[in-house]
């Protein structure tokens, strides 16, 4: 999936208002922005790619049907974290007492929240630096865990509040939600295959 920036710089750049009408009139594309206000756009996910990202996120909606903990959020979801920027994970989770702290239309835009957990899947296409910076951008806006997973590699960097990093590869690999998502696990191998 090719990533292209777009520049407002000449324009004075858009406000959250702004950003989320133009969002809206280009349903058809997913935009990001970065805390500089740089708006990123990507086209429509590759096939194996949205097969891998339903995997994820239906294991992850699985759970929560079962704990009924909080909510769960898909790859079209973007929410304003506190630096400004606007994301949108692959898949998320916010505890229900933080989502209920939001107002009704706080809910349905960007809401101005980080998630509690996040995935992102690594596509072949981006730089492993940018997406190890945005993890790191979702940790230092209030993610309690992350998981980046690179299905082709079968392996995962975890990402957890106290600033720690780990790596681990092979498809037998086992991914806690710890105290995050109790009883919450994935198998990188089901993902992968």
């Amino acid at each position: 999936m090719e990533v292209q920036e777009i520049k407002f710089d000449t324009l004075g750049g858009l406000n959250d208002e702004q950003f989320f009408a133009f969002c809206q009139a280009n349903k058809q594309l997913s935009f990001e922005r970065s805390s500089a206000g740089e708006i990123f756009i990507s086209d429509s996910k590759p096939t194996l790619q949205g097969l891998i990202n339903d995997r994820v996120s239906g294991e992850l909606g699985v759970w929560n049907k079962q704990y009924r903990l909080g909510k769960c959020f898909d790859s079209s979801t973007g929410f304003t974290l506190p630096n400004t920027a606007v994301r949108s994970p692959d898949a998320a989770f916010i505890t229900n007492e933080r989502w209920k702290a939001l107002s009704e239309s706080e809910q349905k835009r960007f809401a101005p929240i980080c998630p509690d957990f996040v995935i992102e899947l690594m596509p072949q296409s981006d730089h492993v630096q940018n997406l190890h910076a945005k993890m790191q951008e979702w940790m230092n806006n209030g993610c309690r865990l992350a998981w980046l997973i690179n299905a082709d590699a079968a392996e995962a960097h975890i990402y957890r509040a106290d600033g720690s990093v780990t790596a681990l590869q092979g498809t037998d690999t086992v991914l806690s939600g710890e105290d995050v998502l109790p009883y919450f696990s994935l198998t990188v191998g089901d993902v992968c295959s």
